[in-house]
């Protein structure tokens, strides 16, 4: 599976000093999920950060498991584990702690990464947040099916609404591109972790991995949808209102998508946040390579299109060429040119 760039919460409206007064978090006050935003509401995002992380995720949330084939079983849990494990491989006592007693979702999207870790035997309690209330709900109800011990809550990454020294663990996939301040948003993860707590982030686009993942996208998204117009591929062209609301969606992610980060980059802002035993890991090249034109076609094509034998492909492929990836082009490739980085870093006692 080739890691999404559109998990995650994003902007700020309070101090951190203020964050650390909130009382606990009391769900019943989330606001309500608001998944069909109009186009007057998309124009005004492009001027609004905030509200263009609300409409984008609400907009995404009821099929963003099926759009990003997430699911909650081994082929998922191993991907997730798989990703904390090559975040923390060589960290002091990383493994050690295993499970965390309470680890917390930042930007949790559908719950992917924390439920996934949950399950993998890496926390025993979790708690999930967001800036979209749609993504929080759904999180919120794969919990319950998976009879996991999570609580959730509407809440932005700069003023995570916890008190100080709450958390064994933090976690988040995909999500720190969306945040505004990003230093400030790992103050608070740092503030709401217990001394020697550790955060570990995976997914986040490179700079060099993000402008080759957009351009493949666009081309796929194009070619699909052109093609489709011919009379003998028709079957295969979604409904025009399906495609016209996700241009619409696609047109947000200029204004959701904040940063790329070069790994070196990405590690000093940890440190300048305060963290200690900071490292930074990338991975996905031949891999997104696939992985990207892959997810973009069937967005654009009807789901009843794809069986199992596609499926199948999809996965196959992406697995074979993570393991070149790992294997052999992550000795010869720098690591900025791979789509994905990870971080992670503790809380010094």
């Amino acid at each position: 599976m080739t890691a999404s760039p559109h998990d995650g919460d994003t902007d700020s409206s309070t101090s951190s000093a203020d964050a650390s007064l909130h009382a606990v978090p009391d769900a019943v006050n989330d606001p309500a999920p608001n998944p069909h935003a109009t186009a007057e509401q998309v124009e005004a995002a492009r001027s609004d950060t905030k509200l263009a992380q609300v409409l984008y995720h609400d907009w995404e949330a009821e099929t963003y498991d099926d759009k990003w084939s997430i699911s909650y079983d081994e082929r998922c849990i191993e991907y997730a584990r798989g990703r904390f494990d090559q975040a923390v491989s060589g960290q002091p006592g990383a493994q050690d702690a295993l499970p965390y007693g309470r680890a917390l979702e930042l930007g949790c999207g559908t719950g992917f990464f924390l439920l996934n870790l949950m399950q993998a035997g890496v926390a025993d309690k979790g708690s999930v947040t967001d800036l979209s209330p749609g993504m929080v709900k759904v999180a919120l109800r794969n919990a319950g099916h998976l009879k996991l011990d999570v609580d959730g809550r509407v809440a932005d990454a700069e003023t995570i609404p916890y008190e100080d020294n709450t958390f064994d663990l933090v976690v988040g996939h995909a999500v720190l591109h969306h945040i505004p301040d990003v230093e400030q948003s790992l103050r608070e993860v740092l503030r709401v972790l217990k001394p020697g707590g550790r955060f570990v982030f995976a997914g986040e686009p490179t700079t060099v991995g993000n402008f080759y993942a957009r351009w493949l996208g666009r081309v796929t998204w194009e070619a699909t949808t052109r093609a489709t117009k011919l009379p003998f591929l028709s079957s295969w062209r979604k409904p025009q209102e399906e495609l016209d609301e996700s241009s619409r969606a696609a047109a947000l992610e200029a204004v959701v998508d904040l940063h790329t980060f070069d790994p070196s980059d990405l590690e000093n802002i940890a440190r300048s946040a305060g963290a200690v035993g900071v490292r930074a890991e990338t991975e996905e090249f031949a891999a997104a390579l696939l992985g990207w034109p892959v997810r973009t076609f069937e967005a654009a094509v009807p789901a009843d299109k794809l069986g199992w034998n596609w499926a199948r492909f999809a996965f196959g492929g992406w697995k074979t060429l993570s393991w070149v990836d790992e294997k052999v082009l992550k000795h010869v490739v720098p690591r900025g040119f791979f789509y994905n980085v990870m971080i992670t870093g503790v809380k010094s006692d």
